[in-house]
């Protein structure tokens, strides 16, 4: 193995740390700088890392975690959007439902009218692949609304 494939294998061990934190601190007030900070490397640089492993930014991922969340916690039913925003880490009421509706293809109050209850009595594995928000701005045209 070659320098380089050593030094490719150390940076993809350090981008894979980075997303779990992601995973885990999701709520947390996290930010590129600080996770670029945590795994000794610019800002920059880390998202170029980032998206060349994982074919999204770090914050595009982050975002995608937060709404997953969010998602659940709308489900639920006893939480207004408002408190569900700063529950999932967002500090920005309209920056949170700007990018719930571009993942999810309705806005937050709408989904949470809508899906309510909606997977009482599935299996946890079942309801997070059924209601995994689509990336990039790919919801369907017809979910919109």
């Amino acid at each position: 193995m070659g320098t380089g494939d050593a030094q490719h294998l150390r940076d993809l061990a350090v981008l894979r740390r980075v997303r779990d934190r992601i995973d885990r601190e999701y709520a947390q007030p996290l930010d590129v700088e600080a996770l670029a900070r945590g795994a000794n490397m610019s800002s920059g640089h880390l998202s170029r890392r980032f998206r060349e492993a994982f074919g999204e930014s770090p914050y595009s991922y982050l975002m995608t975690r937060r709404i997953e969340r969010a998602m659940a916690l709308l489900r639920r039913g006893d939480l207004s959007v408002t408190d569900v925003c700063f529950e999932v880490g967002c500090s920005s009421l309209g920056t949170f439902s700007t990018r719930f509706a571009e993942l999810v293809g309705v806005p937050p109050s709408v989904y949470r009218e809508r899906y309510t209850g909606a997977t009482l009595g599935m299996l946890p594995c079942v309801a997070k692949q059924v209601t995994k928000p689509v990336r990039n701005r790919e919801a369907p045209v017809g979910a919109r609304g």
